[in-house]
């Protein structure tokens, strides 16, 4: 009875994630819009940091909270379902056009971040120091998207813009949900890894970050039903990056983080996943079927050897 009511805990942390980043991500947009900032500026900063809020809340929480190894566990393996289930399964309901800019700046980007953190986990913490060095690489790379966009003239998302109070209320609410969401996962998750006998690394590397990659499974499948591709896996890339250089950095700023040795494994099937993604991309800017289909058997794989 025990563990299922810990499951149910934790899938209720799971909702109150998705909800509470959604409420977030529109209030605070309107509250930007209503302030003159132009939608792609929105789109590029609050709306990509929203999206990346479950994974941030869940890790700093479960680092405050001691249990290091859902925080690490929980961006390691988001990263890698990100690439390997996500945009597998995207590519398998239809081909994914891939813009030049993706395969020559940002997917290298992305792999550029995770040999950054496995680098400076090889001492087996994030320190406050490496955090602040991460964090330097976000913001770095926050002007460059914010230039480049400007330069490419992109018109940016839709804003759905609301009365003062309106948005204040989904942006606070928001937030406070995500909180509460954030707590009752971390809870819930360790809770079934110590009724099981799974380790918290095991825990992290799946349940967790299944669950805090959630929206972007509904945004790229989404995307890629409506032949939206651009979405599909400019999603996936930019979450990729956030969760290394804007979670990680924070989650580091806020308290040192430890990095076990056996996450090496996991960090470095994470750069695996991204070059991957990178030689499947190449041929012709496009992710096919066929590419989709060795994703999926790549992350079928890569759970047998963590089990």
């Amino acid at each position: 009875m025990e563990i299922i009511l810990q499951i149910i805990i934790l899938a209720l942390g799971f909702a109150l994630l998705i909800k509470g980043a959604d409420l977030f991500v529109d209030g605070t947009a309107s509250i930007a819009a209503r302030f003159g900032i132009p939608q792609l500026i929105i789109g590029l900063t609050v709306v990509a940091m929203g999206t990346s809020a479950p994974e941030a809340a869940v890790s700093i929480s479960a680092a405050f909270d001691g249990n290091a190894d859902i925080t690490i566990g929980n961006i390691l393996g988001s990263n890698i379902l990100n690439i390997l289930i996500i945009l597998g399964i995207s590519a398998v309901i239809t081909s994914i056009a891939v813009s030049k800019v993706t395969v020559r700046i940002d997917i290298p980007i992305m792999l550029a971040s995770s040999v950054l953190l496995l680098l400076l986990g090889l001492d087996g913490q994030i320190s406050r120091l490496d955090a602040v060095l991460i964090f330097a690489c976000f913001i770095g790379f926050m002007v460059y998207m914010v230039f480049s966009a400007i330069k490419g003239n992109d018109s940016g998302d839709n804003i759905k813009v609301m009365s003062v109070p309106a948005s204040l209320l989904s942006a606070v609410g928001g937030l406070l949900i995500i909180i509460v969401g954030s707590k009752l996962t971390v809870h819930g998750a360790t809770a079934i890894a110590k009724y099981a006998g799974l380790s918290e690394r095991f825990i992290g590397l799946t349940v967790a970050a299944l669950g805090t990659s959630l929206p972007e499974l509904f945004t790229s499948v989404t995307g890629a039903k409506k032949g939206n591709t651009d979405m599909a896996i400019g999603n996936i890339v930019g979450s990729n990056i956030f969760n290394i250089l804007f979670v990680v950095g924070l989650s580091g700023l806020a308290i040192p983080v430890p990095f076990d040795k056996s996450f090496m494994f996991d960090a470095y099937v994470t750069i695996a996943s991204g070059v991957l993604l990178l030689l499947a991309c190449l041929k012709g800017r496009r992710l096919s079927r066929p590419a989709g289909i060795i994703f999926l058997v790549g992350y079928c794989i890569y759970f047998a050897c963590i089990i």
